[in-house]
């Protein structure tokens, strides 16, 4: 659980996590926040919960990247710090896991007849131009690349070398997973987005970023960055 400022949510998304009966382990990791949410997190006391704080703000994919090697449930799920994806749908997502059907289960709100609040037009198209991007140059058929929602067999996350610091993190690891021809399904969601005035941090320069990341990490971009050491 990557956690940036959001004081007014985590203690009530941690209870609902925590009472999945999923749950082995929950990893909170704190990316520098200033709003007081570090004076709540050593209140969520409970066996299961594990806690470490960045030194400073450097990212959600930061976060995620400390997570992720910290973890040694056999799934490894990202669940945000706020209330937009519902830990009672833990069961939908780790099915085909269960099933031995899929390595890495992607959450879509795009393919769901579940609950979604109404909000951002451009939000949502941007979303699904960059999930048109992604599939392109990874050959898959997502319908939502930029999910929060994304569940893994724990050693095929901790296989990965991810790089991106911020937002970027969801083409990499996308990218990446599609690369080594991992077993990828996807679920229908429900999602309750929010405004930015209730804490919404993504914003228009991450969407730059993702598709400069989605080319950066398709198999055209690494090619490139393989070539450039030997042509100084």
């Amino acid at each position: 659980m990557p956690c940036f400022n959001e004081r007014p949510t985590v203690e009530t998304v941690v209870e609902r996590v925590l009472a999945s009966p999923w749950v082995r382990e929950l990893l909170i990791v704190d990316d520098g926040s200033t709003d007081g949410t570090r004076d709540v997190l050593p209140k969520l006391i409970d066996d299961r919960v594990r806690i470490y704080l960045q030194p400073s703000n450097q990212g959600k994919g930061a976060a995620l990247r400390r997570g992720f090697s910290e973890a040694t449930a056999d799934y490894v799920l990202v669940q945000d710090a706020d209330l937009e994806y519902d830990p009672a749908e833990y069961g939908t997502l780790l099915g085909p896991l269960e099933a031995d059907k899929a390595d890495v289960v992607f959450g879509s709100r795009f393919q769901s007849g579940e609950p979604h609040r109404v909000l951002y037009f451009w939000h949502s198209l941007g979303n699904r131009i960059l999930t048109l991007a992604s599939n392109m140059f990874t050959n898959l058929n997502l319908t939502d690349m930029e999910t929060c929602f994304k569940v893994f067999r724990r050693e095929v996350i901790q296989s990965l070398r991810l790089e991106e610091d911020r937002f970027g993190i969801e083409p990499e690891i996308t990218a990446k997973v599609a690369a080594g021809q991992w077993r990828i399904y996807e679920v229908g969601i429900s999602y309750s987005g929010r405004t930015y005035d209730e804490g919404k941090k993504i914003g228009w320069r991450d969407g730059v970023h993702a598709l400069y990341c989605i080319v950066r990490y398709s198999p055209i971009g690494v090619r490139v960055r393989r070539l450039r050491p030997s042509s100084r």
